[in-house]
């Protein structure tokens, strides 16, 4: 994770970068440790004087970090309430680009996976065509069995990633844990929690072998979709550092000139992405978290193909009725509702009033149903509803980071398609559809089901219970029948430690009872 010094110097350095660009000036200081507001006036005197929007100096000032301070504001675009809103919004055209690494690198990576050169792996390989802060991707060719010859998208790691994102995050980490000691407000945001959720995202990344399995759930649970789909995974020229799949001819869905030429029905297409997302969440509990438009595209058949599956997504059935039933709440104004999941999914304290909450998110509601479709926006409605947050005492869920970030990034594509989209329309039959069918007649009796195969399955283990019960109960009674016997190494270190008579003397006597009893049952 690297020394105190040596996080501390990673992070002055950067905090000058950010300075030096004007970033840290546009923190909103509400809510940080004594003294941060005079740190933040003393960052506006080293701030670069010259031109450029706010969004463009700080992706300079990321991009000259490195790869981890990319990733990590990305990351952060999720983050209004530690960011602030117009911070948060500049980071939401964060794009992750980088310039790409020498050819020779790539077929080392190669050789390395495959213990083959990159010349017998793949009939041709092209130079890199697109290159982010994990890996890059090249168009290469390969010859199958039969003599057939296809494209494949061949995408190898960044050579030292790995090391520079383990450094960083131990910078991150130790700044995350200064904020939660120094802040109450940097404990209920749960700093340390954000560091660890954008940890496990990226270590997911660094092994191209679990974007490829992820490739592979995704293309299993939408099979049966015949409006999406997913690159197929080569499965004999993926590794590590490597990952092979098929080569997607299409138009990249921020092509709208494109797509219109094409003659694709844009607003349908923004349909679309909307319930695709939606379905995988709720259906699966497992989605693509990086819907952006460069990861997405339409090929020949009209269908949507979603690409780069190294951030993804999962709920478990608990978040998955908590997502559906908020939106189902909001779809027909049933407050009181809405806030009662809260409640019962742990997210507010029990302290507070349902009713107090209800009102609460009826402010924020009843606003959307006085504007036109297009007025209204699913991902500014949740991140309303974690601005409540504060005043009700709930922590941040780090589980739901990824939703709120994919969220806000599915609505934009699909405006960018239909600007008059009705969010809440298009929403409504999936939300509908996945409730009827887990919270209606249907879902409980599957429930009762569940329950009895789990009844049935401790009954299994039932005789085998009893046996071991009936064996200690016998080791029991012979060790005591004539007292229980002690060693003599055993009553000499209890007058020990009862001759001390002091507390530890007390931890002595029920460590050496514990071994006692460790001895005499195993």
């Amino acid at each position: 994770m690297g020394t105190a010094l040596g996080d501390a110097l990673r992070l002055g350095r950067a905090g000058y970068v950010l300075a030096r660009e004007g970033v840290l000036a546009r923190l909103d200081p509400a809510g940080l440790p004594p003294g941060a507001a005079g740190a933040f006036a003393l960052a506006r005197l080293i701030e670069r004087r010259g031109s450029g929007s706010g969004a463009a100096r700080l992706s300079a000032a990321l991009n000259r970090l490195g790869p981890s301070y990319v990733k990590l504001g990305q990351f952060l675009a999720t983050r209004p309430d530690v960011v602030g809103p117009e911070l948060a919004k500049d980071l939401e055209t964060l794009q992750d680009r980088m310039p790409p690494f020498p050819q020779a690198v790539a077929d080392a990576t190669i050789l390395r996976n495959f213990d083959r050169p990159a010349g017998e792996v793949y009939a041709g390989l092209g130079p890199a065509i697109a290159a982010a802060s994990i890996a890059q991707v090249h168009r290469g060719e390969v010859v199958d069995a039969d003599g057939s010859r296809r494209h494949v998208a061949v995408k190898v790691l960044r050579p030292d990633v790995q090391r520079r994102f383990r450094t960083d995050l131990g910078s991150f980490y130790r700044a995350a844990r200064l904020g939660e000691q120094l802040s109450p407000e940097g404990r209920r945001l749960r700093l340390v929690a954000i560091v660890d959720t954008l940890a496990r995202s990226v270590s997911m990344e660094m092994d191209l072998r679990l974007e490829a399995a992820a490739l592979s759930e995704l293309a299993q649970n939408t099979a049966a979709e015949e409006d999406f789909r997913v690159p197929a995974v080569d499965w004999d020229r993926t590794g590590r550092e490597v990952l092979t799949t098929e080569w997607i001819d299409g138009i990249k869905l921020n092509d709208i000139a494109g797509l219109r030429a094409a003659g694709h029905d844009l607003p349908a297409l923004g349909r679309v992405v909307m319930q695709s997302f939606l379905r995988h969440a709720l259906r699966d509990g497992f989605f693509h978290a990086d819907m952006h438009p460069g990861n997405l595209f339409v090929d020949r058949e009209g269908r949507l193909v979603a690409v780069d599956c190294g951030i993804m997504g999962r709920l478990d059935q608990k978040e998955r009725r908590f997502l559906a039933e908020i939106l189902f709440g909001f779809i027909t104004r049933d407050w009181r509702r809405t806030a009662e999941v809260h409640f019962e999914a742990g997210y507010v304290p029990p302290h507070h009033s349902v009713d107090d909450f209800a009102q609460a998110i009826r402010a924020i509601g009843e606003p959307i149903h006085s504007r036109r479709a297009d007025q209204i926006s699913m991902a500014k409605l949740l991140t309303l509803l974690f601005e409540v947050t504060a005043l009700f005492d709930m922590k941040t869920r780090p589980e739901l980071l990824l939703l709120q970030k994919t969220m806000v990034v599915v609505e934009g594509v699909a405006r960018s398609l239909d600007p008059q989209l009705d969010m809440w329309k298009t929403s409504e039959p999936v939300v509908r559809s996945w409730i009827e069918r887990n919270l209606g007649p249907a879902g409980r009796l599957e429930d009762v089901a569940g329950s009895l195969s789990a009844l049935g399955r401790s009954l299994q283990t039932l005789p085998a219970l009893i046996d071991h019960g009936q064996r200690i109960a016998a080791q029991l009674d012979a060790a005591t029948r004539d007292g229980l016997a002690l060693a003599p190494e055993s009553v000499e270190a209890i007058g020990r430690a009862e001759g001390r008579g002091n507390r530890w003397g007390t931890a002595a006597l029920w460590v050496i009872a514990a071994l006692l009893a460790w001895n005499l049952f195993h």
